[in-house]
């Protein structure tokens, strides 16, 4: 490729004679090919599909609405290759003079002012990178007798076209809208949710394994409810998705259940799925029954993202009045098929009556190994009816949120078992088989995020008393947790558990010659909660001078 300065005339270059060097042979050149980005086309501040972003001018979803709460365009100029000497720019502007505001949009030829730019391309294919050929055992003696030189067939017309047919991109990945088909051309699912204010956008499309609950308000007229849409039952059931984008594999949406809410807010649900329309009583002061007012979809995808299987859930309602605010709740949850969900204690915080959720680090590993039956994490001794410690070695007492729990049982020791052999024995019958290193500090917390698990603080403590052994009688668990978030609904947070294993003498454990010795288990939760206080602004100062003489004669 030849170089030469910005300056000089698009499609003109400098005779090599007027530079007092011999003329040198010049490769093949020509034009540079058309730009592989259209730079008219290209919107890089256009993140949001099928959805206008706020101060992106060059977004092709924005109206004139949305231009009148523009403050300027984020992104006002756009260009190619920067290392070409002329280029094309599109230039973004809005004119706030015209009501409403419109876009302005100019395409450009831009000068490059560094002394060194591209002019002429003689080799297309550099300014992208393609894929290269792997030799095979048919291609592997041409790819030899091959010159490595890039500029072996620098006249040849490289196409620049991968053959992408052989990767896998007939199915969905995170975040890709999720298509439902239509007449023309494919088409989103819908979820509709509050934009800039609490009013519903009904253009926001749902986004594949994007879990979502909103809620907003949609203001209609009672008496044209039954043309309204959105309050339709089939506006939400009827589309047909698609298993994966682009495709002819037809998902229906299947309804799973329909709850109907009285204007005394009992809920009933319905044994037919039928779908119901919306329906004005007039004989009843204008009345609108059957109105959407909770939409839940659950969508089962395989592991490859193809979706398999859909289904919504209504809550229907009723309006009165000329003009009513409804306002409606929207959610869509995405379910992994042959996968049972992975039960939680809380969501975020703990739950009463719920299991802690507890598990192992590995040394080295990034997340917490947890059993499968969270009611198997976090236990200990469970107390029978005979006392005895070894009637029942598998079951176990959960330990459950909020539940202060002592337990215990009673343990016979022959004389003639070694003192060492009977403290591991007994500090494994009260710890049990796998007591766990981490605890979730919510009940929600993943394995994966290892910040949200507070590690167990394990103490050993001996007692003063004479003995050359010591064994182990006791083991005490205590659980520290606060209160967080909102006084009207605090979400509760283990910030510190500590295991104490408590040992004694063996002559002031045994009791006559193969005396029982009493081994007990304790949980103890500890709120340490700091007190609630009213978050009150500060009242303003005030900051007054009184002019001189106000309060004569008094003062």
């Amino acid at each position: 490729m030849e170089a030469e300065p910005g300056v000089a005339t698009p499609g003109a270059s400098p005779s090599p004679a007027t530079l007092g060097s011999p003329r040198a042979p010049r490769l093949p050149s020509g034009p540079r090919p058309a730009p592989v980005t259209d730079v008219a086309s290209l919107c890089v501040c256009d993140l949001s599909p099928a959805q206008c972003d706020i101060n992106c001018c060059c977004d092709p979803d924005c109206s004139s609405t949305d231009f009148s709460v523009f403050s300027s365009c984020s992104i006002p100029v756009i260009t190619g290759d920067h290392q070409f000497c002329s280029q094309k720019a599109a230039v973004y502007s809005l004119n706030f003079t015209a009501n409403p505001p419109q876009r302005v949009f100019k395409l450009v030829d831009q000068i490059n002012p560094s002394i060194f730019c591209i002019h002429i391309m003689n080799y297309k294919p550099a300014l992208s990178f393609t894929d290269p050929e792997v030799p095979n055992e048919n291609t592997f003696d041409r790819s030899m007798k091959t010159p490595s030189g890039f500029m072996s067939n620098m006249e040849s017309d490289v196409s620049l076209t991968t053959n992408r047919e052989a990767a896998n991109t007939a199915n969905y990945k995170y975040g890709d809208p999720v298509q439902i088909s239509h007449a023309s051309s494919p088409s989103f699912l819908r979820l509709p949710s509050p934009l800039t204010s609490s009013l519903c956008t009904d253009g926001n499309p749902a986004g594949f394994l994007m879990n979502k609950a909103v809620a907003c308000t949609r203001r209609v007229r009672v008496e044209q409810c039954e043309e309204t849409e959105a309050l339709s039952m089939a506006h939400y059931s009827s589309p047909v998705i698609l298993g994966v984008p682009n495709s002819a594999t037809r998902v229906p949406i299947t309804i799973q259940s329909i709850t109907i809410r009285s204007q005394n807010h009992t809920l009933q649900r319905l044994e037919d799925t039928a779908v119901l329309h919306p329906a004005l009583l007039t004989g009843q002061g204008g009345i609108c029954i059957n109105v959407v007012l909770e939409v839940k979809y659950s969508l089962t995808y395989t592991d490859a993202g193809v979706i398999s299987s859909a289904g919504v859930a209504f809550l229907l309602g009723s309006l009165s009045g000329a003009v009513a605010d409804v306002q409606q709740k929207f959610e869509i949850h995405f379910l992994q098929q042959h996968t049972k969900p992975v039960p939680v204690s809380g969501n975020p915080g703990y739950v009463t009556g719920l299991p802690l959720l507890a598990g192992f680090r590995p040394h080295g590993g990034s997340g917490i190994v947890q059993t499968l039956n969270r009611y198997r994490q976090l236990t200990i001794l469970q107390s029978t009816p005979e006392q005895d410690c070894f009637a029942r070695l598998g079951p176990r007492t959960p330990v459950l949120f909020g539940y202060d729990v002592q337990s215990g049982c009673r343990l016979r020791l022959s004389s003639a078992v070694p003192c060492e052999l009977a403290a591991q024995k007994v500090a494994a019958l009260l710890r049990g088989q796998a007591f766990p290193d981490y605890v979730a500090s919510f009940g929600n917390s993943r394995p994966q995020d290892i910040l949200d698990w507070v590690p167990v603080h394990f103490v050993t403590h001996s007692s003063r008393g004479k003995g050359p052994c010591q064994l182990p009688v006791a083991l005490r668990v205590e659980v520290e947790w606060t209160k967080l978030g909102s006084l009207g609904n605090p979400q509760a947070r283990v910030v510190n558990v500590t295991a104490s294993l408590l040992s004694a003498p063996l002559p002031e454990v045994r009791m006559g010659r193969d005396g029982a010795i009493l081994l007990s288990s304790a949980v103890r939760f500890v709120d340490v909660s700091a007190p609630a206080e009213a978050g009150l602004r500060a009242p303003p100062a005030i900051h007054a001078r009184l002019p001189p003489g106000f309060f004569f004669p008094f003062g």
